[in-house]
């Protein structure tokens, strides 16, 4: 009988310093210029959460991407190599019933091709 091997994702503690200038371009996209600010700031002070991969999918109502897209491809070579990752960027989006990704949804897409319960680390808000 063979084991079958997981591979976990690493994963850095806290996001990295361009993670939050990219989620605030997007969240410019979807959220009023006067409050992005505001939510990228909350997002800075948030305590690092875990969230499994497929309750994120779930929570976004985002389609997986596959891992032929390059930034996804990208992130899977760095999972299969060990290069940690940095955690995802979530804004509760009550009005909506779901979660925003403002920053890590090729991350998110990686991880979930290796592994689809594998808990993903992130700040929300």
């Amino acid at each position: 009988m063979t084991r079958k091997t997981t591979i976990l994702p690493l994963w850095l503690t806290h996001p990295e310093e361009h993670d939050y200038p990219a989620a605030a371009s997007y969240l410019s996209l979807v959220t009023a210029p006067q409050k992005v600010a505001q939510v990228v700031k909350a997002l800075q002070k948030a305590k690092v959460q875990e969230f499994r991969a497929k309750d994120i999918f779930r929570a976004s109502g985002l389609s997986l991407l596959g891992v032929s897209n390059s930034h996804v491809k990208k992130d899977r070579k760095k999972v299969l190599k060990g290069t940690p990752l940095s955690p995802l960027l979530l804004v509760r989006a009550p009005g909506l019933g779901r979660v925003v990704i403002a920053d890590g949804y090729h991350r998110l897409c990686a991880v979930y091709a290796i592994n689809e319960d594998a808990r993903i680390p992130c700040q929300i808000v």
